[in-house]
């Protein structure tokens, strides 16, 4: 099952893209509204989804053990939207629902054309050695990593480091004064910068 909403534009243009959320949030995150309505409004349908853990809870972290069924609900997304437009499909999500959808794009490269990928936790806080960059080398899909300077789970050069593992081009945007968590101020810059590296 999938949960979440429609952003319809007014003109599509056969582009789609599934936004999903962190670990402590859900789809009604201020930030995902924002860049779905910004999505929208050049035409590409966004669809915001709970993962399946907040499917099945209102509240509480993911569990590890059960992080594989949160990949087959991005996957679900995916072609769900696939099949709505018949276009090229995107991913997106922030923080856990990031780091989800890196690894089910590294085991399944065909899943999107691109990837949004908001406050990547490459690691937790303080914690630099338990980075979560195992599968970077298989990622083969196009990403643009959106970070700002003041996360706290991973710095700047830190992210920079890290994105030279992946052989698909990989890019990083960066929002000054941000923690880990994109101000939803910022969705149009996002979807600005998202276009641009489309089409790069």
């Amino acid at each position: 099952m999938i949960r979440g909403w429609l952003h319809e534009p007014a003109s599509p243009t056969g582009q789609t893209i599934a936004l999903t959320h962190g670990a402590a949030g859900n789809c009604d995150a201020p930030l995902l509204k924002a860049l779905a309505q910004a999505f929208a409004d050049i035409g590409i349908l966004a669809l915001r989804f709970d993962l399946p853990y907040r499917q099945s809870r209102p509240h509480g972290p993911p569990f590890p053990a059960q992080a594989a069924r949160d990949r087959e609900g991005i996957s679900r997304a995916a072609e769900a939207m696939r099949e709505l437009s018949g276009g090229r499909v995107y991913l997106g999500g922030h923080s856990y629902g990031g780091r989800q959808t890196t690894m089910v794009a590294a085991e399944n490269p065909a899943l999107a054309g691109a990837l949004l990928l908001l406050s990547y936790p490459l690691h937790p806080p303080g914690k630099p050695d338990r980075a979560r960059k195992e599968h970077f080398a298989s990622l083969k899909t196009p990403a643009l990593f959106v970070h700002g300077t003041r996360d706290a789970f991973g710095s700047v050069a830190e992210m920079e480091s890290a994105l030279k593992l992946i052989p698909a081009p990989a890019e990083l945007e960066i929002i000054a004064g941000a923690a880990h968590g994109v101000p939803p101020s910022s969705a149009q810059r996002v979807v600005e910068r998202f276009v641009r590296f489309l089409s790069a």
